[in-house]
């Protein structure tokens, strides 16, 4: 199954956080969009792999996405070699996205920014008719190198390259970020524990949330915006393409 995006996030709930406002107004112009995660998350102070998967799918769900996966890599120790590499690049050949967003460059969470290296070096790698892959049937794999590699931006409040209009999409996108229920502030939901804290459990966490969209939105001329980082120059044919 090919899609138009591939947004790769090494926990559960990354992608949800920090660019599914952009996933959900490209779903609507009609583009298809895949998930990938890393880990399950299994290190975070909330939830559990199951109740965190179990999260994830469900987020996924409501988004309209064409599939999520997970490639079980370990949360906190995955290493950037031959083997983690070729895990994303199994993923790229099989859906040829022509677009992937991935993990901030830099965060607060050290997972983060060694994501972004993995994810982006997968994708160049994947361009290599040397590096072979083969999908379940044990077929040869085309070589892929998706068009472009964008990186959301998560804790940190990096300076964007470009940001995206997700005014029309903020009040989903706190939907999907609430699909996460063992991570924030829901003393309703049966997996909350007020006794286990964390950076983002806080009650204040959600109008934050809000804040930080308001704030990547309001140079660039949005009520809310999802901010990105590129590692090479955009180009663009016509000055007007540029808002």
């Amino acid at each position: 199954m090919k899609v138009d995006i591939l947004a790769i996030g090494v926990h559960p709930d990354d992608v949800e956080l920090s660019c599914s406002g952009t996933l959900l107004s490209h779903i609507q112009k009609g583009k298809t969009v895949g998930l990938l995660d890393l880990t399950r998350g299994e290190l975070g102070t909330r939830g559990t792999a199951e109740i965190r998967t179990a999260e994830a799918n469900e987020a996924a769900r409501l988004m309209g996405a064409k599939f999520r996966k997970n490639l079980d890599m370990a949360d906190g120790f995955f290493e950037h070699n031959k083997k983690s590499i070729l895990q994303i690049i199994e993923v790229i050949r099989e859906h040829q996205p022509e677009i992937v967003l991935a993990n901030a460059v830099s965060d607060r969470h050290p997972d983060h920014g060694r994501a972004a290296k993995l994810i982006s070096d997968a994708c160049f790698f994947s361009g290599l008719i040397k590096i072979t892959t083969h999908n379940e049937a044990g077929e040869l794999h085309d070589r892929w190198r998706p068009k472009a590699v964008y990186h959301y931006i998560q804790d940190h409040n990096l300076k964007a390259d470009f940001v995206v209009d997700i005014s029309d999409f903020i009040d989903e996108k706190m939907e999907l970020v609430k699909a996460f229920r063992s991570q924030f502030h829901l003393p309703e939901a049966k997996e909350y524990k007020e006794e286990l804290s964390s950076p983002i459990s806080g009650a204040d966490f959600m109008a934050f949330l809000r804040a930080k969209a308001r704030t990547y939105g309001r140079p660039a001329g949005f009520e809310f915006g999802e901010g990105f980082v590129v590692g090479r120059s955009v180009g663009v044919k016509d000055l007007f393409d540029l808002t």
